[in-house]
């Protein structure tokens, strides 16, 4: 079984640049904390996802729980960044959105629901004001910012902050020799943390020790959350296919353009021996000469074979030009939902939706707030 921070790699030779990064990053925090640089409150409920790593911690399934637990309930807001979209300013998406607009992770969140708002904007400040203020979305009950840990201009009132057991931050360095963002004692203006894709194995003992290691203050909760999949997807299709369906020689090409797929391997592991990994870096925009060499791998491989991928390469590779019609034909989607470990779901779901009633302006759950203390 793989152990916490296994996938960790410190390049040793960049630790002097580590160190020059890290006092910017204490300059900046120490500015913000004295109040150099302004943090602005909102009277909306906000909720902040992020880490403080790069890449590869969960922020999307763990955002798409987040909606999954408020948009039956309330309006719900997802504002995120944009990471590489082709657009500037604030863009709020619609049915007919192309990913190229607003990024791949908000693009697949505004497909899977779409009675939800999803808005990027590099400035948050600003994508905030203008989601709480047009006409188009002012009846906005609840702001789940995407990828926002660092974006310390706004304060949000729940700071979640993921952590990935295969990187723990106790382990990391900063970057570029680490994949850190900022020091590990960053982890103090979370008001949650979650250790994310955990082994669903982990025996008590190591649960006991994974909080020692995180080392919270009082006022923190730490959760613990698994990888969860669900029936394989066909991407140019409708057609759905349970993994567990899958015959235990199949030849797996896994198609990836996330920042950290091993996880994906290991669990994968368990269905079949015969992985093909093709790897590619986070949010990779396919070419067709890519296009062309996955072709030539999945033709040479034997039969039974399929291509799996992520829901998030899933909707980047459904318009790359290149794709033979034997992959087309064959490659599926993985969906991936988050669930918590040690029952902590009951009680994550309870914070979250008392600090929701608490806060919210004119939603149903603010009347149910004032129903109570009547």
């Amino acid at each position: 079984m793989r152990t916490e921070g296994d996938f960790i790699k410190i390049n040793e030779w960049l630790l002097p640049l580590s160190w020059l990064y890290g006092i910017g990053v204490r300059v900046r925090n120490w500015m913000f904390n004295i109040g150099l640089l302004k943090t602005q409150s909102y009277d909306i409920p906000i909720i902040a996802v992020g880490n403080i790593t790069v890449g590869g911690s969960g922020k999307t399934p763990h955002v798409e729980y987040l909606i999954s637990l408020l948009h039956d309930k309330l309006k719900v807001g997802v504002l995120s960044r944009g990471y590489k979209r082709k657009s500037h300013g604030y863009v709020l998406a619609d049915s007919t959105t192309p990913m190229r607009e607003i990024g791949d992770e908000p693009y697949q969140m505004r497909q899977k629901f779409d009675d939800i708002y999803v808005a990027v904007d590099k400035k948050r400040r600003e994508g905030i004001d203008r989601l709480t203020t047009d006409d188009t979305t002012k009846d906005v009950d609840v702001i789940l910012l995407d990828d926002a840990y660092q974006h310390r201009y706004v304060k949000p009132g729940v700071n979640i902050l993921l952590v990935d057991y295969h990187r723990l931050i106790i382990y990391d360095k900063l970057l570029p020799a680490g994949r850190m963002r900022e020091p590990q004692d960053g982890k103090s203006r979370a008001d949650i943390v979650i250790v994310t894709k955990c082994p669903k194995d982990l025996k008590p003992m190591e649960f006991r020790v994974l909080k020692r290691a995180m080392d919270l203050y009082p006022y923190q909760e730490l959760f613990f959350t698994t990888l969860q999949y669900e029936s394989l997807k066909m991407v140019f299709g409708d057609k759905r296919l349970p993994i567990a369906d899958l015959p235990h020689d199949i030849n797996i090409l896994l198609l990836t353009g996330i920042a950290s797929p091993q996880q994906m391997i290991v669990d994968l592991q368990a269905v079949s021996r015969n992985i093909t990994p093709l790897t590619f870096g986070d949010h990779h925009q396919f070419t067709a000469n890519e296009m062309e060499h996955v072709n030539s791998t999945f033709a040479s491989m034997k039969s039974p074979k399929i291509i799996i991928t992520t829901e998030k390469d899933a909707t980047r590779l459904a318009t790359v030009e290149g794709m033979s019609e034997e992959t087309r034909q064959n490659i599926y989607a993985l969906p991936i939902r988050i669930r918590f470990m040690l029952d902590g779901e009951e009680e994550f779901n309870n914070k979250i939706i008392s600090y929701v009633r608490k806060n919210s302006r004119n939603s149903i759950l603010a009347k149910r707030k004032d129903d109570n203390k009547s």
